[in-house]
Parts: C-alpha cells; sequence; structure tokens
C-alpha cells in the first residue's frame, strides 16, 4: 500500500466530515440536521477539491481511499472535548 503525505488542512476537513457525519446520524433535532447536512455538502466540496489532488494523478482514487482510511478513527484531541 503506498503512503500519502496529506496536508494538514485535508486531514482535519476529512476528519470534521466523520464528526459531522456521526453527529447527524444521531441528531433528532429537524433544524440541527439542516445545519449538519449543510457542513457535510461544504466539508465534500472542500476535500474534493482541494490542490492535493493534483498532486497525484492516476492515483487519486487510490488516495481517496487512504485519506478516509486514516481519519475514520476520531481525532484523540477532539475525543478528549
Amino acid at each position: 500500500m503506498s503512503t500519502y503525505d496529506f496536508p494538514d488542512d485535508l486531514l482535519q476537513a476529512q476528519r470534521a466530515w466523520y464528526t459531522a457525519y456521526r453527529q447527524l446520524a444521531q441528531e433528532e433535532n429537524p433544524s440541527q440536521t439542516t445545519v449538519l447536512r449543510r457542513t457535510l455538502q461544504r466539508l465534500s466540496v472542500r476535500i474534493a477539491t482541494h490542490p492535493y489532488w493534483a498532486t497525484v494523478p492516476g492515483r487519486a482514487p487510490a488516495a481517496r481511499m487512504a485519506l478516509k482510511q486514516q481519519t475514520w478513527e476520531p481525532d484523540p484531541a477532539e475525543a478528549r472535548r
């Protein structure tokens, strides 16, 4: 498996996406679900259009999966909040 040197802002955006996704899965308040869905949309655009993807031509799908795998677990600093 290849290793990728993801920029910090891309890692943070993907972690934030997973955090919002997990919150949405547990949310019952309709007005809050709207906010979380919009957050997911903004983060999805930020992740998908990040300039980093231009540096891995031909390997972008593998790099995207590696990013997801690397950020799936919650950030330990975030868990302490």
